[in-house]
């Protein structure tokens, strides 16, 4: 039995959680951004990219309140990466930070049993 108090949002499938972390290695290393400092950072927007993948069909930054988040994936803006991140390297995430700020750690790395195990609840 489980108590309602204790209740959370179910965890993204971990197909999604690779799709998405080999994403954001990619995509780091692509574009000159490092992770986070805090490796639990990291791992709670992956996990919060891979969940909205699975529920919503697309990659919705986890970061941000939305009124409709089926029409705000349609609309793609917020997809990560959304449009500020590919036009001016601003992550609201700070998931993908740039070498000049302040919270931006060493890696563009990060494994699949580190954000399993950061995120697990």
């Amino acid at each position: 039995m489980t108590d309602a108090s204790t209740t959370t949002t179910p965890a993204a499938g971990a197909e999604s959680l690779e799709v998405i972390r080999r994403f954001a290695e990619t995509y780091a290393q692509r574009t000159g951004t490092y992770f986070c400092s805090d490796p639990g950072v990291t791992a709670v927007v992956l996990e919060g990219l891979a969940r909205h993948k699975d529920e919503l069909g697309g990659a919705l930054c986890p970061c941000r309140h939305y009124e409709d988040k089926e029409a705000e994936v349609a609309q793609a803006f917020w997809n990560c990466p959304c449009v500020p991140m590919r036009e001016r390297k601003e992550c609201h995430c700070m998931l993908f930070l740039t070498e000049d700020n302040p919270f931006r750690g060493e890696l563009q790395t990060i494994s699949l049993e580190d954000v399993q195990s950061l995120t697990a609840g």
